[in-house]
């Protein structure tokens, strides 16, 4: 197509800017390729900007300053890469699905919620003393021998009786076993 070369309104645009892009369309792509940094999905979407480009000023297509127009869809393809980088690097990086599944979970907060309720029911089944054992060692943290000072007991039940204690909470909470080991 040369700069001699109208687009109009209609069929003759259409024929036209097919012209323009059987002619002209596989150099800016291969510009675009180079400039784009090998992305084919982004050079293909500069390339049809560039034509949207041509069809949305006819009148640059027909200046009688050059015999082609492909150096000034050349100029224009080049600046819309440019502005396509640009525009890419103010952006934060885009993260791929590869990072997202290799990222960690985050418990909600709900959930949690949600999992102190069902363990304390399921405390509250428990016989007073495996609740009380239970309630020492594992809710307030003390040793076996502080717990057996606190309720005037043996070490050796306070053991028994946290194993016990744990091993009903198991069968009341089937879903949360995996935690309780």
């Amino acid at each position: 197509m040369t700069a001699g070369s109208t687009l109009m309104n209609g069929t003759t645009a259409e024929h036209e800017l097919a012209a323009l892009q059987r002619e002209h369309g596989r150099p800016l792509f291969a510009l675009l390729l180079r400039l784009c940094d090998g992305d084919r999905q982004r050079a293909e979407d500069l390339v049809q900007e560039t034509l949207v480009r041509a069809w949305q000023h006819p009148e640059a297509l027909r200046a009688d300053d050059f015999d082609s127009v492909r150096p000034w869809l050349m100029t224009v393809a080049r600046r819309l890469a440019i502005d396509a980088r640009r525009a890419r690097q103010a952006r934060p990086a885009e993260v791929g699905d590869a990072v997202l599944d290799n990222a960690g979970v985050i418990s909600d907060h709900a959930e949690r919620s949600a999992a102190m309720l069902d363990v304390r029911q399921a405390v509250k089944t428990l016989t007073p003393q495996h609740r009380e054992v239970l309630v020492l060692v594992y809710f307030h943290g003390a040793s076996v021998a502080e717990a057996a000072a606190t309720l005037g007991i043996p070490p050796g039940t306070v053991k028994s009786r946290a194993y016990y204690a744990l091993r009903a909470l198991r069968r009341v909470l089937p879903g949360y076993a995996a935690d309780l080991r």
